[in-house]
């Protein structure tokens, strides 16, 4: 039959099981933000608010190098496995706090060999004072119970702070892609300028010969060969600056790869165009931008892990109320060690209540609230940082294609300009300045041209970007027995599949 201190024990205990659960602070509601239904932007260019399909954006370029060079990139990039490693890091940090709800027990043992002072009060206890020997065995045991939610809430913030790190590598993962894009349409920029260069300067180097030509036939003066040679020289200078930017280019793509850069030069030697835009681009609408960029989703989720801590800070004002206990055996004999006799053991519950803490608790509180307030406000910042980012890009896409309309309609005309040049000069009925302007300007509009039909699908990578698609494709697979943490499972961790709803004020 249980004694009368042990029913004691066993009722205290009873109620704070009972009690425990109830969380002080407050519950986290997620911010509200504003929400337009259309985008500022006139829809034009072929750019659409149709719902947007942006789980491969890169294939619309239509160019099957890039499609290999973004897996090769999700497979070695360093900045995605230092996020992947974060991940990993929050999710034991939550085993770490989670632990704090758990009993803990330490086992020990130990012999000492001791002689007590006779004039001390615990030599009043050993005959004359002579040495002995003292073995000990046994474990203590403390079980705080999280009567008002401390160790819960803490808990909270660190599943939070699990998404948030989940949601860090699918913005890295966004980056990435746009990255990759980026380098990979400027390196054939850049190499579709140095073809336009080397075509100018044999063009150029043609003209040298025709006017070195009529200078000894003496058709024309030497000016006519200094301004040609002049005019070819100054070509063949803008080849050494383009070549660094396209090698440049592709050391990028290779340390974004994660593989030695150098190399990479041999796998471009084969040129290729520009990627030309698909023939339509759909935005979607304002609303689906909040549910599918990370850095919103990462940023709503660090509300919610700073809101969890203020609970955590708040529960530090109550009283703590733990169970302990002890059981061993104790003797001065080592054949007595482990007799019934030398058992000794104890189990009760206290109570820990800070009185006065010199205004730490309530301080504490007040700087968890500071930071609530500041994750909220870097929360409306990315939403309204978006929006200008998605309309920012989609107005430049469609003004750069007007630009490369233009730039073509110049082309065509330089061209005929500088046939027309040359026969006039070689009739004589020009001067050689004539053909010089000529192919000047030809060679700067086919250059701008280049360079616009290179801004125009980087652009559309920066709208892609400012959409933040394609992290979906490369969600990672979840390894056996990975469904959540070491101590309870991810609980509320957003799905790839199902995105983090964010509500929407409007």
């Amino acid at each position: 039959m249980m004694t009368t201190p042990t029913r004691r024990t066993a009722i205290t205990v009873t109620v704070l099981l009972a009690l425990a659960g109830c969380k002080v602070g407050p519950d986290y509601k997620q911010p509200e933000t504003p929400v337009t239904t259309s985008w500022h932007q006139d829809m034009e260019r072929g750019v659409s608010a149709a719902p947007a399909d942006l789980s491969r954006w890169w294939t619309t370029l239509g160019d099957p190098m890039l499609d290999r060079l973004i897996e090769r990139a999700i497979a070695g990039n360093l900045d995605l496995k230092v996020a992947e490693a974060r991940i990993r890091e929050t999710r034991a940090q939550r085993g770490v706090v989670a632990a704090g709800a758990l009993p803990q027990v330490d086992v020990g043992a130990g012999y000492q060999r001791q002689e007590q002072s006779q004039n001390s009060a615990a030599g009043d206890f050993t005959p004359s004072g002579d040495p002995f020997s003292l073995y000990n065995a046994g474990f203590d045991a403390s079980w705080e119970i999280d009567v008002f939610g401390r160790v819960g809430r803490q808990v909270e913030s660190a599943e939070a702070d699990i998404q948030a790190a989940d949601e860090a590598r699918r913005d890295t993962l966004v980056t990435l892609l746009s990255e990759v894009a980026r380098n990979y349409v400027e390196a054939r920029g850049f190499q579709t300028r140095i073809e336009i260069a080397r075509e100018n300067i044999r063009i150029q180097a043609e003209s040298v010969d025709i006017t070195t030509a009529r200078y000894n036939s003496g058709l024309t003066s030497d000016l006519d060969v200094a301004r040609a040679e002049a005019q070819l020289a100054a070509t063949q200078s803008a080849i050494p600056v383009l070549e660094t930017g396209f090698k440049t280019s592709i050391y990028n793509i290779g340390v974004l790869l994660g593989v030695e850069p150098g190399p990479m030069v041999a796998e471009f030697e084969n040129s290729a165009p520009i990627p030309p835009p698909p023939a339509a681009v759909a935005v979607g609408i304002p609303a689906e931008l909040l549910r599918r960029r990370p850095d919103i989703r990462r940023a709503e989720r660090q509300v919610a892990a700073a809101n969890a801590l203020i609970g955590a800070a708040t529960a530090d004002l109550f009283p703590r109320f733990s169970l302990t206990g002890s059981f061993g055996y104790s003797s001065n004999s080592f054949g007595e060690w482990t007799d019934s006799t030398s058992r000794f053991w104890n189990i009760g519950p206290a109570v820990r209540w800070p009185i006065f803490e010199g205004g730490r608790l309530l301080a504490n509180i007040k700087v968890q609230d500071a930071r609530t307030e500041q994750a909220v406000a870097l929360y409306e910042k990315s939403v309204l940082t978006a929006y200008a980012e998605v309309e920012s890009s989609m107005l430049a896409y469609m003004r750069e294609q007007s630009t490369r309309d233009a730039l073509e309609r110049a082309v065509a005309a330089n061209r005929r300009a500088t046939d027309l040049a040359n026969t006039l000069y070689v009739r004589g009925l020009a001067g050689y300045l004539t053909v010089i302007d000529a192919q000047r300007a030809l060679f700067e509009t086919q250059d701008l041209l280049a360079r616009s039909r290179q801004a125009v699908a980087t652009n559309l990578i920066a709208l892609y970007k400012a959409l933040g698609g394609g992290w979906e494709t490369f969600e990672p697979k979840p390894e056996e027995g990975d469904s959540g943490s070491e101590s309870g499972g991810d609980q509320g961790s957003p799905s790839p599949a199902a995105p983090t709803a964010v509500p929407v004020a409007g």
